[in-house]
């Protein structure tokens, strides 16, 4: 199987650069696997969990929350917020932002951002998610 770069940028650092066989990733239309000599195209990402396939065989997922996706024919660049590996998540801080997003959005009052809380709730499962 052929190997291409990723890149995976965040704003406080280079989160990944290796050669992938293989990447999942969650757009805002669904999950896209991206192999060598894809086309090229831009796409918004969505909160999600992607997914690194090794020429080795070996894998590894990431969460991120949400941005964008570049695929050139010389790398696949991802732009995102924030980016975490399984072990930088810490699973009681990730339940109490969950915990503070239910809330807000269930008091819907007319002070609370409810795409805002809607945004913290999804983020939150997201890594939850990854965590177990």
């Amino acid at each position: 199987m052929s190997q291409f770069k990723l890149e995976i940028v965040t704003p406080d650092r280079k989160f990944l650069e290796a050669d992938v066989s293989m990447l999942v990733a969650r757009t805002i239309d669904g999950d896209m696997a991206i192999l060598k000599n894809h086309i090229p195209l831009v796409t918004p990402l969505d909160i999600g969990i992607i997914k690194m396939n090794y020429e080795d065989g070996t894998s590894k997922k990431a969460s991120i929350a949400g941005g964008y996706m570049e695929v050139t024919k010389e790398k696949t660049t991802i732009v995102t917020e924030s980016a975490e590996w399984p072990e930088e998540i810490d699973r009681r801080r990730a339940e109490e932002a969950k915990k503070r997003a239910e809330e807000r959005i269930s008091k819907k009052n007319k002070d609370t951002d409810v795409l805002r809380a809607e945004l913290a709730l999804k983020r939150a499962i997201n890594r939850i998610r990854l965590g177990d």
